[in-house]
């Protein structure tokens, strides 16, 4: 039985040809998705801004005027409501003093629970969360944190195992990764909670993983031919490391796009956020990643100097790309 090969083994693509058009497009996509978050804003959940989230589901897509007058009548404070994942289900946030015990919040659910129940009769309420504004700034320092020390320590290990051009170039594709994450939920305004930073942590593990499978290809290469070209050499690097990451990519994805389809709403975010960060982690490994190293100066001469001295035989000069 012949093996299934989604890259042939004479596979020869020129990534570095274009690398100036995928820095531009790159750079392109980071603003707009900077300028989307400053813009739009995130849609935070009850993790990071507090308050009690009810989650209902309807039988026909509700007015949300008519809902918001009924639950603001109920003296419960002012609520804010969202349909969430379909026309059909509707996510209502309600403030909470400070100090509420939980007896106090099962009733306003009660109560709000009641009201909609008389007002629209077959809805059911599939989820309730309680978060205070001291644990959700508690929760957005420590998710910030966490995504911070994540890719700082990813790139001093990358300096610290290969060449400071090595952690350069990865703390830029995976900042680029994450900015792109957060992006697409201003866009979409999609709700941002723990599970998505999850997602968002996972992302930034996803891209390392692919990031140093083609670095470590880029110095073995560099120590065997020590006078072919860099961008020779890399295009060398990124083909004979192509099957992999195709065959990666593609089965992570079809995991996740059966999440995303079939999960159910609660994991939709998670999902979509890991599909397209398997899509950037992807392309910004192939393109950004590895293409950067020729614009900070990383020559396989230079890099012979610290490692041992390779056999003749083994030298190979690669054609100018």
């Amino acid at each position: 039985m012949r093996l299934l090969k989604l890259v042939p083994d004479n596979t020869n693509i020129g990534f570095v040809r274009i690398r100036f058009i995928a820095f531009m497009v790159t750079a392109l996509l980071t603003v707009a998705a900077i300028g989307a978050t400053a813009t739009r804003g995130l849609n935070l959940g009850v993790d990071f801004v507090g308050g009690l989230m009810i989650e209902a589901q309807f039988e026909q897509a509700p007015p949300l005027d008519k809902m918001r007058a009924t639950i603001d009548g109920l003296g419960v404070g002012t609520s804010a409501l969202q349909q969430f994942g379909d026309p059909r289900t509707v996510s209502i946030r309600l403030p909470i003093a400070e100090g509420s015990d939980e007896g106090a919040t099962n009733a306003i659910v009660t109560t709000v629970s009641n009201a909609l129940k008389a007002q629209f009769p077959g809805v059911t309420f599939t989820r309730t969360d309680t978060v205070s504004g001291k644990v959700s700034g508690e929760l957005i320092r420590n998710g910030v944190l966490a995504v911070i020390l994540a890719i700082l320590g990813i790139a001093v290990f990358s300096w610290l195992r290969y060449e400071w051009q090595f952690g350069v170039s990865t703390f830029v594709a995976v900042v680029h990764d994450v900015v792109m994450a957060i992006g697409f939920f201003a866009i979409t305004q999609l709700e941002f909670d723990l599970n998505i930073v999850a997602a968002v942590l996972t992302i930034v593990g996803y891209s390392i993983n692919d990031k140093m499978v083609i670095d470590d290809r880029i110095r073995e290469n560099m120590r065997k031919y020590r006078q072919m070209d860099m961008k020779a050499l890399i295009d060398l690097s990124v083909n004979e490391t192509l099957p992999r990451t195709v065959m990666t990519s593609l089965t992570v994805f079809l995991a996740l796009g059966a999440l995303l389809l079939w999960g159910g709403h609660v994991l939709r975010g998670f999902s979509a956020a890991m599909l397209l960060g398997v899509i950037v982690g992807t392309y910004s490994s192939i393109y950004v990643s590895s293409s950067l190293l020729i614009s900070l100066g990383l020559e396989p001469a230079k890099f012979g100097q610290k490692a041992e001295t390779a056999r003749p035989e083994a030298e190979r000069v690669g054609p100018k790309a």
